[in-house]
This record gives C-alpha cells, sequence and structure tokens, in this order.
C-alpha cells in the first residue's frame, strides 16, 4: 500500500506540477526513448550478473512490493519452535529429539509452527545447529563463529538484488543522456525542417534526459531501499535463533534462552514477554508438570 501510494503521489506531483505550468503532456510520451533506457538498463544488467541473482531480483522485487517481511506473529511461532526444542532438550534423551531434526516436515514440533517450515533456509539453520548442540562436542563460542560467518553469508546472497539494483539505478541519468544524444543527432538530420518539427525531436531528445533521472530516482532506488529493509528483515530471524540457542548452551533454562532471542527483534515488531509467554508456557507448563510428576 505504501509503494502504491508514494508512486501515486511521486508521478501525480510530475504531470500535474507539469501541466499547471502549461505544459502540454502528450510530449512527455516518448515511447522510443523509454525503449532506449529501459533496454539498455535490462541488457547491461543481465550481463553483469548470473541468471540466479536476476530471478531472486524478481523475487526480491516481489516481496518489496508484498511487505514480505516477517511480522509479530511470525516472530512469535519462530520463538514458540525454539522454546518447545530446547524444552525437549532438557526434559528428553537426545536421540528423541533429533527425530524432530532429522525429518522437520514430519515433525510434530515443527508441523505446530507453519511460517517456519514455510522458510526452507531457517528451518535448516535451525535443525543444523540444534543438531550441533545434540553432539555436545562443540564450544559455545565456536559455535557462535560458525552462526555469525553464517550469517553473513546468508545476507551477503539475499542483499544481492539490492546491489545490482542500485547499480542499475545509478547508470540510468546516463542512460538517459545515451538516448537524449541519439534524440539530437535524429534532430540535426532535420535542421532544413520546419522550426516547429526541429523543435519537436529536440523536446522529444530531452525526455529521454528527464526520463532517465526520473526513473532512478523517483522509482529503482527507492524500490533498491524497499529491497534491503525487507531482506534486512528477513536476515533478522537466524540472529534470533542464534541469541537463543547461545544462551541455551550457556546454561540458560529455555524461557531465558528465548528472551535473549526477542531482546533481537526489532522495537516496533517485538512481542512482549506476556505475549511470548502466551505463546509459548501452556506447552511448556504442560511439559513442565509432566517433568515434575516424573521426577
Amino acid at each position: 500500500m505504501g509503494v502504491a501510494i508514494g508512486l501515486l503521489i511521486a508521478i501525480g506531483s510530475l504531470f500535474g506540477g507539469f501541466a499547471a505550468m502549461g505544459g502540454h503532456l502528450a510530449v512527455i510520451w516518448q515511447p522510443w526513448e523509454f525503449v532506449i533506457i529501459g533496454g539498455i538498463a535490462v541488457g547491461t544488467y543481465i550481463i553483469a550478473n548470473p541468471m540466479s541473482v536476476v530471478k531472486d531480483t524478481g523475487r526480491a522485487t516481489v516481496e518489496a512490493l508484498t511487505g514480505a517481511a516477517p511480522k509479530r506473529a511470525d516472530y512469535l511461532e519462530l520463538l514458540g519452535l525454539l522454546y518447545a526444542l530446547l524444552r525437549e532438550l532438557r526434559a528428553k534423551p537426545r536421540n528423541e529429539v533429533e527425530a524432530h531434526i532429522d525429518d522437520p516436515q514430519s515433525s510434530e514440533i515443527f508441523s505446530n509452527y507453519p511460517s517456519v517450515l514455510k522458510n526452507p533456509d531457517l528451518t535448516l539453520f535451525v535443525c543444523d545447529y540444534v543438531r550441533l548442540i545434540i553432539i555436545g562436542n562443540a564450544r559455545p563460542h565456536e559455535i557462535e563463529a560458525l552462526m555469525d560467518e553464517e550469517i553473513a553469508t546468508l545476507r551477503r546472497d539475499k542483499l544481492k538484488p539490492y546491489s545490482t539494483l542500485t547499480m542499475v539505478s545509478e547508470a540510468l541519468p546516463a542512460l538517459g543522456i545515451v538516448a537524449a544524444v541519439l534524440g539530437i543527432v535524429k534532430a540535426m538530420g532535420a535542421l532544413d525542417q520546419s522550426p516547429e518539427l526541429l523543435g519537436s525531436y529536440i523536446g522529444a531528445a530531452l525526455v529521454g534526459t528527464f526520463a532517465g533521472i526520473f526513473m532512478s530516482y523517483a522509482i529503482l532506488a527507492p524500490l533498491a531501499t524497499k529491497v534491503k529493509n525487507t531482506r534486512e528483515k528477513q536476515c533478522r530471524v537466524f540472529v534470533i535463533v542464534k541469541q537463543s540457542l547461545l544462551a541455551f548452551m550457556n546454561g540458560a533454562l529455555p524461557q531465558i534462552a528465548v528472551e535473549h532471542g526477542r531482546k533481537a527483534i526489532s522495537s516496533a515488531d517485538r512481542p512482549t514477554i506476556d505475549e511470548v509467554e502466551a505463546a509459548t508456557i501452556p506447552g511448556g507448563a504442560k511439559g513442565d508438570a509432566a517433568q515434575k510428576e516424573a521426577a
């Protein structure tokens, strides 16, 4: 919704202001200028990037436009999953917990948290490091270093569309000049024509410069920033997992470990302690009662 409103304001101000100062809107419609600028931009983008990045840029653009970033409910599900797994690690033999890690798609624990299962990277991240905890030979600081390296790699991969869109955005003003120069070349070939025709050719050429600058600063650069913000929010879930698991490895109880993860969430989206307890403690209280009876 924010993207649509922003574009409406920007384009409305552009055309409205131009019309208000006496300009003719039909003059701006120069489709071949847009074809030159857009075609060169797309062509050079494909040359500079592997096809996997090109496809991921399409996905990242859709995610940015639809706001496909984790919401408060997604964070609660992730914290709930972590709490359930950590309780299992404390209460049951580790070989029983390993069954959930080996096949998360069939796990009763993971099935209660579908938003986590829908994210293959996040599911794999959780399973890999819980498995390392089960093995029990790794030290917390070694696991932390490994997590930091993997998170940095994931972030670098997820932000490639942002980098490539920024590169194209920076090139668009120059491509607009290319289109304008071609328009001037066309106008120079009509110097023997009437001033009206020559003026229309020059005006059409200048539209290329305008189009390159407008598409760069008013469309593509904001879109790249939107992609960056969305992808960075998607990377935040891995930090939540990291903080929770490290706290558990350092001796924290499951509920305290989950609190470490909760603190890694942005304040605007961070659920309260009461919300986290409501999402985790009902199952946890039942499990704790069972443990006490067994004891």
